[in-house]
């Protein structure tokens, strides 16, 4: 626990935290305070060896391998906080709905789609009623290129909590990709203005390798909104890939405010259009 108190030197709360966890080092909830505050604060480093200690001397503990999960993840260990968790799970296979949320999670930030679509579904059969259960595996379905299955399950996340942003978004997503692209555009109006839906469709074509249809999408949100920031620099990004870039009367507004771009499709959204998967919330939400 030396880097614990190092880093904590001066602070009253992790100060009171650390006496508790001297007081009481059986109280399993005092220790993962511990390192929560340890978390907020940046050290995750600290935050991780907490845990780790948690886990060590309480290996039955749920709570615990959850916030070591979490702080694996937090310093890009997914694959060792896949394994633990697949072991916990193996040795505890009726834990809740977050265990098996949380490991199709580290399994879609690691790539693996396939192997975090059931673990998606084990999460929901244990919980049916979770909007972001719901959101977490559309994503996957998405990713994978299933999307009409997914945008089954924007749905679902939506009639269970309509004020969703990112199911909202993503269901437009898989709505565009089906090619169903009015009714994409139809479902983003609902949550943003008529510019940024043609823009969104517009991220969509470029993200394919469709130029052509983003400028037509993007023509359109501009008649909308000649200023809209974020569709001004689709334009100038089509021009680069396709080699044909807008006029320099249009782009000089915001020329000098323009970084390089790079081809990712998310970047190109307007609004809180966090395509990562949700963490579960019962395990201290992404």
């Amino acid at each position: 626990m030396r880097n614990a108190i190092d880093a904590g030197d001066g602070d009253y709360q992790l100060r009171v935290l650390r006496e508790k966890v001297a007081a009481e080092p059986d109280d399993v909830p005092v220790r993962l305070e511990l390192a929560q505050a340890y978390r907020e604060r940046g050290y995750r480093e600290v935050a991780l060896e907490i845990s780790r200690l948690a886990v060590a001397r309480f290996p039955q503990s749920g709570d615990a391998h959850l916030a070591l999960v979490r702080d694996l993840r937090d310093v890009n260990r997914r694959g060792e906080a896949i394994a633990g968790l697949e072991n916990f799970l193996k040795e505890h296979p009726d834990s809740g709905a977050a265990f098996y949320s949380w490991l199709g999670i580290l399994r879609d930030e690691s790539g693996l789609w396939p192997l975090g679509e059931p673990a998606h579904r084990k999460a929901l059969e244990l919980e049916s009623s979770i909007d972001y259960l719901h959101n977490n595996l559309g994503y996957n379905l998405l990713m994978q290129g299933k999307n009409q299955e997914a945008a089954g399950e924007f749905r679902e996340a939506l009639k269970l909590n309509p004020a969703s942003q990112m199911a909202r978004n993503n269901l437009g997503l898989a709505l565009a990709h089906s090619n169903a692209t009015t009714e994409a555009v139809a479902n983003w109006q609902r949550t943003s203005d008529t510019a940024s839906a043609h823009n969104n469709l517009a991220a969509v074509w470029i993200e394919r390798g469709n130029y052509p249809e983003a400028r037509r999408e993007l023509d359109l949100a501009l008649g909308y909104n000649k200023s809209h920031s974020a569709a001004l620099r689709n334009l100038e990004l089509v021009g680069r890939l396709d080699g044909s870039p807008a006029s320099l009367e249009l782009l000089k507004p915001q020329d000098t405010r323009w970084r390089r771009f790079t081809i990712s499709f998310r970047r190109l959204f307007v609004g809180p259009l966090d395509a990562r998967p949700e963490a579960p919330k019962s395990a201290s939400v992404h």
